[in-house]
């Protein structure tokens, strides 16, 4: 940001704190929002009261917990205009009107050390989405009245939209990656070359891939049942030549009870944890695909990249827009339809019609 930028930002952050608490709040302490900026928790902090703590309990998964923590503690950086506070233990309930909207502001302010603004727009409404969510905890418990809490989160939404993010993988990448996975005798080829195998025929999500168990799998239908968002439960197929690879794994692993896809310790033995096969996270699911397209030569890729490369390769193949969102587990076809590729390759080919004279 330019100098008088970052004058304009420190202001504001210092509207944001300097803000008076309104007469007749149900506030416990009043006053101005001093407390944010205190390091560490405070001494009388009592985690089943904190409306942060509450509301990332209510959430169903660990992935929805990581993503609205990350959102609330980069908030309470912005109020505290302090980078090592998170929102544990922080007076949300002082939160008014006057200074949401300047924290929405000053999301919307944030730029990159190359101008381009920090946050999309589809980013900061998730932000706004969980500052709405912990104020209404706020409420629930007791900590602000009804008023102060519609007041508070009274935000208009940020409009607007970005292109989508990600690339589509080439048969020839995945061909390699696959080479490698097969050229490795241990059991983490096996079961890297399936994990890659089910990640491109399905479509699923890393976390959705992390989470299967070697019960989930039935051969005879070649089908996973997979757990979504909301745990909602889902069918999904893979390939002839990926249940091949799947089957050549499951020979390998057993059939015990616990994840499908375990991680694998250095002398080749799957970990187990009180009799079971214990599950990787999906962050370890992204460090497979990173280390195998490492070793095979090409470009990096993340697992979604695999989601989106499945959807556009179903909606080529002339599948219906409802079996695509089936499939994938949306909630709503325009989410699908944000992956259709036929749109751009038309708009081009309109344009390679005309002839530079």
């Amino acid at each position: 940001m330019a100098d008088d930028e970052l004058q304009g930002t420190a202001a504001g952050l210092d509207r944001i704190r300097g803000a008076g608490t309104p007469a007749g709040s149900a506030s416990p302490g009043g006053g101005a929002l001093h407390e944010w900026g205190a390091p560490g928790l405070p001494s009388a902090y009592d985690p089943e009261r904190d409306p942060y703590r509450v509301y990332l309990d209510r959430l169903d998964s660990e992935q929805s917990r990581r993503t609205m923590r990350g959102c609330l503690d980069r908030i309470a950086r912005i109020v505290a205009m302090d980078e090592s506070v998170t929102g544990a233990g922080r007076p949300w309930w002082l939160l008014r009107y006057e200074h949401t909207t300047r924290i929405r502001a000053e999301l919307r302010a944030r730029t990159m050390e190359d101008g381009r603004p920090a946050y999309s727009p589809s980013s900061i409404n998730k932000h706004l989405v969980a500052l709405r969510q912990v104020l209404r905890e706020c409420w629930r418990l007791g900590l602000m009245t009804a008023e102060d809490y519609q007041r508070a989160v009274d935000l208009k939404s940020v409009e607007g939209s970005r292109l989508p993010r990600g690339h589509h993988i080439p048969d020839r990448s995945l061909a390699a990656a696959l080479a490698v996975c097969d050229a490795d005798p241990s059991p983490a080829g096996r079961r890297d070359a399936a994990l890659l195998a089910v990640l491109y025929t399905t479509g699923a999500r890393r976390g959705e891939i992390a989470g299967l168990a070697v019960g989930d799998y039935d051969p005879a239908e070649r089908s996973l049942r997979v757990r979504g968002k909301r745990d909602k439960e889902r069918l999904v197929y893979v390939t002839v030549e990926a249940a091949m690879r799947l089957d050549a794994w499951v020979a390998v692993r057993g059939r015990g009870p616990g994840a499908l896809f375990p991680p694998i310790s250095r002398m080749g033995r799957c970990r187990v944890r009180d009799g079971v096969l214990t599950h990787p996270t999906g962050q370890a699911i992204a460090g497979i695909l990173d280390r195998r397209l490492a070793q095979a030569g090409v470009p990096p890729h993340t697992p979604h990249d695999f989601r989106r490369t499945f959807i556009g390769e179903l909606l080529d193949a002339g599948v219906d827009l409802a079996t695509a969102q089936q499939l994938v587990g949306h909630a709503s076809p325009a989410t699908t339809a944000r992956y259709d590729r036929r749109p751009e390759r038309q708009r081009r080919d309109a344009v390679d019609r005309l002839r530079l004279p």
